[in-house]
C-alpha cells in the first residue's frame, strides 16, 4: 500500500484540478502521526469544492484538531478521473494532509447532508480497502461513523455505518474519541466498544437493533437486543453555542462558497411546514453582536478573503440585523470588504440590508416564495401575501435589481392545478410591475423543485407527486412561462429517489449497495445520474419506491425514525399535518405565543414560556 502512494504524485498531473487532492492549503494542520492517541478521518461523500464549503464539517475539523491527542485529517470523494487513476494504480483512497491511507485511521467520519451522495460513502469504503458492509469489518478497520441532517433518519445506511452521532456533533465527538482512546489502552473487542457507545447520549449503534415488519410491509418496530441500547435515542443539542470558526482552511481552488463564513446564529422560528432545517436545528441560538465583530475581524485577518457571509436561517430575523450590518460595513469601508446575507425573507427590510451590502452591485437578488399561490403558501406557512410580495418587488424594480431569481416548489401538499398556474400569474404581475416603476421588463429568473417530504417535518405523513405528476406540472410552467422568466428546473427523477431514500427503512440498505455496484455514482450530478440504474436495484431488492414515496402515511404508523427523539414532539408535529389541511397558519414563536412543540424539555428559554401558555389551555395537544 504505502509503495502504491508513491504514485500519487505522477497521476496528478493527469486529472483535472489535481488541487483537489494534492491539500497544504492556507490554515491547514498537519500534526506528528506517531503522537497522538486518536486518528480521525473527517470524509464528506463529494468533490472537494462541495466539501469545502461545509461550515459543519470545518468546525469538527477546527475543534478535533485543537486536542492535543487527537488528529483529524479530510477527505473527498475523488472525481471520476481520479477514481480511473487510483484504480488503476493500487492507490487507496487517502487524507490531504498526511496522504495516509483511510485503513491507517482509528475512525472515519463521514457527513451525511443530502440523500444523493449516499452511494459515494460506499464507493468512498471501497476505494479505501473497506468492506462497505459494516457485518463484514472485524477489529482491524477504522470505526465508521455518520452525523449530519440524514442520520436523522439513519436507517437506509444503517447496513454500512457502525455508528450515527445525532444532532450538533461537537461535545458529543469529543467523548466519543475519549472512549475509544480509552477503549484502545485497555484492550477489547469491536463490539464491547460499540455497547459502550450506545450508552453515550446521542450515539445510535443500528447492529444493536432488531427491526420487525407487519404483514404489509410497514414498520412494527425497532428492538433494541442489548441491554445497552435505548429504545429512544435523543438527539444532541448544544445549550450554547461554542465559539465561532475564525480560522477555517482556504482552498487554493474556487469553491462553492468561496467566501469566508461567519454564523450569526443557529435554528429558526418561522416553522415553514416543508423545511427539515427549521425542526432539526431548534432551538434558536443567537450570538452576540460583539462576538460576530470579533469573529469577522479574525476571519478577515486569518483567511484574507474580501466577501464575509452572515450565516443563519433566516439572517433578516437575527435581532439587531440592521445594526450589525451597518456597523461592519462602516469598519471596514476603507478595506472593499462585502458582506452577504443568506435566506432572506421577502419583505422590505431584506432588501435595505441588501442595499446596505450591495450598493453598486445590483445582481444576486434571490427569494423563495416557495409557491404562487397565497392559499399554498399559508397551507405551508410561508405565509407571504401577494400584496406584501408584490410590494418588494416594486421596491427593488425602484432601486434597480431588475434580474431578480425566484424559488418555486411543485407538489406541495394540498397543491392543485391552480396553484400551479398561480406561479406564472404572479411572474406576469412581477413583470407588469416591472415595466410601471423601470419603463422595461425585468429579466427574471425561476427556478423549480418539486417537493420532498422529509423525516421529523409535519409533511412526513404526506404522499410525494408521483414521476407522471411532476413532469405534466413542469411542462405546463415550461409552456406558459415561455418569454416570461427565464426557467430552469431539476429532474424530478432526482427528486423522486430522494425521497424514497429520505424516508426509506433499513430494506434500503441493499437497493443502495446493488445501485452501486450497478455503477451509480455523484447522484446529485445531472451528467452522472441514472435513474434506470436505481429502478433496476429496487427491482432487484424486491422493493417498490412508490412504497416509500407516493403513499400517505397513517398518523399511527411506526415511521422508520420513530426511534429517534429530535426534541420537537410528534404530537406538536401531527397538529401541524393537521393544520395544513385546514390551511391554518402558525404563528413564529419568536415574537409570538409558545406553540408547544417539544423545545420546553430541552431549552430553558422554551420551557419558560411553555409554562406560561399551560393555565391558558386545558389541553396542550389540541393548541
Amino acid at each position: 500500500m504505502r509503495q502504491a502512494m508513491t504514485y500519487l504524485d505522477s497521476i496528478l498531473s493527469r486529472v483535472t484540478k489535481p488541487a483537489r487532492y494534492s491539500g497544504g492549503e492556507w490554515n491547514t494542520i498537519v500534526k506528528d502521526w506517531d503522537r497522538v492517541d486518536v486518528k480521525v478521518a473527517l470524509a464528506y461523500p463529494d468533490l472537494y469544492e462541495v466539501g469545502m464549503s461545509n461550515l459543519g464539517l470545518a468546525i469538527l475539523y477546527d475543534i478535533l484538531n485543537s486536542e492535543p491527542h487527537i488528529l483529524a485529517e479530510r477527505v473527498y470523494a475523488p472525481w471520476i478521473d481520479m477514481e480511473s487513476e487510483m484504480r488503476a494504480n493500487g492507490i487507496p483512497l487517502f487524507s490531504l494532509e498526511s496522504k495516509r491511507p483511510l485503513r491507517e485511521f482509528d475512525i472515519i467520519g463521514f457527513s451525511l447532508g443530502y440523500e444523493l451522495t449516499y452511494t459515494n460513502v460506499l464507493n468512498m469504503l471501497d476505494l479505501a480497502g473497506i468492506p462497505v458492509a459494516a457485518s463484514e469489518r472485524g477489529d482491524s478497520y477504522p470505526l465508521i461513523i455518520a452525523g449530519g441532517s440524514c442520520a436523522l433518519n439513519p436507517e437506509p445506511m444503517a447496513d454500512f455505518i457502525d455508528l450515527f452521532v445525532l444532532g450538533e456533533g461537537e461535545e458529543v465527538l469529543l467523548e466519543l474519541i475519549e472512549l475509544l482512546r480509552m477503549w484502545k489502552r485497555e484492550g477489547g473487542g469491536r463490539q464491547e466498544l460499540l455497547r459502550k457507545a450506545a450508552l453515550m447520549p446521542g450515539i445510535y449503534v443500528p447492529s444493536l437493533y432488531r427491526v420487525d415488519y407487519r404483514d404489509d410491509y410497514t414498520l412494527a418496530a425497532v428492538v433494541p437486543l442489548v441491554p445497552e441500547a435505548s429504545p429512544t435515542i435523543k438527539r444532541r443539542t448544544l445549550s450554547k453555542l461554542p465559539p465561532p470558526l475564525t480560522g477555517p482552511i482556504v482552498p487554493y481552488i474556487e469553491v462553492i462558497h468561496d467566501r469566508g463564513v461567519a454564523e450569526i446564529q443557529r435554528g429558526c422560528t418561522r416553522a415553514c411546514r416543508f423545511c427539515q432545517a427549521g425542526i432539526i436545528y431548534r432551538p434558536l441560538r443567537q450570538r452576540p453582536k460583539d462576538e460576530v465583530l470579533r469573529a469577522v475581524d479574525e476571519i478577515l485577518r486569518n483567511c484574507g478573503y474580501s466577501e464575509v457571509s452572515l450565516l443563519s436561517l433566516s439572517a433578516s430575523d437575527y435581532e439587531g440585523i440592521e445594526e450589525l450590518v451597518q456597523t461592519l460595513i462602516q469598519r471596514y469601508k476603507s478595506d472593499n470588504i462585502t458582506f452577504s446575507l443568506p435566506s432572506l425573507r421577502i419583505e422590505e427590510l431584506s432588501l435595505r440590508l441588501m442595499e446596505l451590502t450591495h450598493p453598486r452591485k445590483k445582481s444576486g437578488l434571490t427569494f423563495a416564495p416557495e409557491s404562487g399561490s397565497e392559499r399554498l403558501r399559508r397551507a405551508i406557512n410561508k405565509s407571504i401575501p401577494e400584496e406584501e410580495l408584490l410590494r418588494t418587488m416594486e421596491f427593488a424594480f425602484k432601486r434597480g435589481w431588475m434580474s431578480p431569481k425566484l424559488y418555486f416548489m411543485i407538489g406541495l401538499p394540498t397543491e392543485t392545478s391552480e396553484d400551479v398556474d398561480s406561479i406564472t400569474e404572479l411572474i406576469r404581475k412581477t413583470n407588469l410591475l416591472g415595466k410601471e416603476v423601470a419603463g422595461r421588463q425585468p429579466q427574471l429568473k425561476v427556478s423549480v423543485s418539486a417537493f420532498v417530504p422529509k423525516a421529523h417535518t409535519p409533511f412526513q405523513w404526506v404522499a410525494q407527486n408521483s414521476e407522471e405528476e411532476l413532469s405534466a406540472k413542469l411542462d405546463s410552467l415550461r409552456h406558459s412561462l415561455r418569454k416570461r422568466a427565464q426557467f430552469s428546473w431539476q429532474d424530478p427523477r432526482m427528486s423522486l429517489l430522494e425521497g424514497v431514500l429520505a424516508r426509506g427503512d433499513r430494506r434500503l440498505g441493499g437497493a443502495i449497495c446493488r445501485a452501486w455496484e450497478l455503477g451509480a455514482g455523484f447522484d446529485a450530478w445531472s451528467e452522472h445520474f441514472n435513474y434506470q440504474r436505481w429502478l433496476m436495484a429496487f427491482e432487484e431488492s424486491r422493493l417498490d419506491p412508490g412504497f416509500y414515496a407516493n403513499r400517505v402515511r397513517p398518523l399511527d404508523e411506526v415511521l422508520p425514525w420513530s426511534h429517534i427523539d429530535i426534541g420537537v414532539s410528534q404530537s406538536y408535529l401531527k397538529r401541524e399535518y393537521l393544520r395544513t389541511m385546514k390551511e391554518q397558519e402558525t404563528g413564529d414563536c419568536r415574537v409570538g405565543k409558545c406553540n408547544a412543540c417539544g423545545m420546553e424539555r430541552w431549552d430553558p428559554e422554551c420551557e419558560r414560556r411553555y409554562k406560561e401558555l399551560l393555565p391558558k389551555t386545558k389541553n396542550v395537544n389540541e393548541y
